[in-house]
């Protein structure tokens, strides 16, 4: 049964952003969706989002000036990777931007599974802490061990005022973690909270990176600028800035305010990252350590 779409689409018409991104930029966060009917959706999830296509994306990243990104599974797809898998198995050599992917698995994900995965450019797994439909923190030792030998990382998206001992917990994983959306806390708890204090020691330790990405989702603010949110964008970018990434969270699913216009969001991070030298580290050579993309676009 074809399930009707309960969330907004995101904007078909996006702008260019007012400055050129430098050659190599990546969004490191990003969602593709349906056809329903070929991929059907988790029936414990707490959205029904419209298709997000490919072709649709693909004209985004033009748009915006992105030549590489990374396709995070979404929560309403559970373990099912297809969706993910199958765009990530059908690129070419000789396409004109380099991919790469983040899945969710559970224990009894197969080695084989895991190296197909890592063949067709999946480089760490995901834990939504947020929304049902993916694995729970419980799972995490389990495959930390086995995704160590693949160089691959652990991404956590998690509101970080309401995860206890997050330091002690990912501290102890033997692998990278990422955490997403700027540790996803309302703006308004402030940056003295002891949540992000414990993301902020994460970060300058190094063995966490954390993805500058989703503003809108924590500010009190419903348009750009969303100058809330610079205290906690500056205070990570100072921590460390080698650990940080950037991503355009398209296509925006389960938004508090109201859908942006993705130039918009690039533009917030082109205010706050002016010089040319940390754009390059942020945009270009973090995700390209952390994701491990090639220098080249015959990747």
């Amino acid at each position: 049964m074809i399930a009707p779409s309960d969330i907004p689409a995101p904007n078909p018409t996006p702008s260019q952003p007012a400055q050129k991104l430098p050659a190599g930029a990546c969004d490191t966060h990003a969602h593709l969706f349906g056809p329903q009917e070929r991929y059907p959706y988790h029936p414990d999830r707490n959205y029904t989002p419209p298709d997000a296509s490919e072709t649709a994306y693909r004209h985004l990243l033009k748009t915006l000036g992105f030549e590489r990104t990374v396709l995070v599974q979404p929560s309403v797809y559970g373990t099912d990777n297809s969706r993910m898998l199958d765009t990530l198995s059908g690129i070419t050599a000789d396409d004109e931007l380099q991919w790469r992917g983040v899945a969710v698995v559970d224990r009894h994900v197969s080695d084989d599974e895991l190296h197909y995965m890592h063949k067709v450019g999946v480089r760490g797994i995901r834990v939504n802490l947020v929304f049902p439909g993916g694995i729970t923190f419980d799972d995490v030792k389990a495959l930390a061990d086995r995704i160590k030998a693949l160089n691959w990382h652990i991404q956590f998206f998690v509101d970080v005022s309401k995860f206890e001992r997050l330091a002690e917990r990912l501290n102890n994983l033997p692998v990278p973690t990422v955490v997403d959306h700027m540790g996803h806390m309302p703006t308004s708890f402030g940056i003295d909270h002891p949540g992000f204090k414990a993301l902020l020691s994460l970060v300058a330790d190094g063995r966490t990176w954390v993805k500058l990405t989703g503003p809108n989702r924590i500010s009190s603010l419903d348009h750009a600028p969303f100058t809330d949110v610079d205290p906690f964008f500056l205070s990570l970018r100072a921590a460390r800035e080698d650990r940080c990434l950037f991503g355009t969270d398209w296509p925006h699913v389960k938004l508090p305010g109201s859908m942006p216009n993705d130039a918009t969001l690039v533009d917030e991070f082109l205010r706050l990252v002016p010089e040319s030298s940390s754009r390059q580290a942020i945009l270009v050579d973090n995700p390209e350590r952390l994701y491990q993309f090639t220098q080249n676009t015959s990747d």
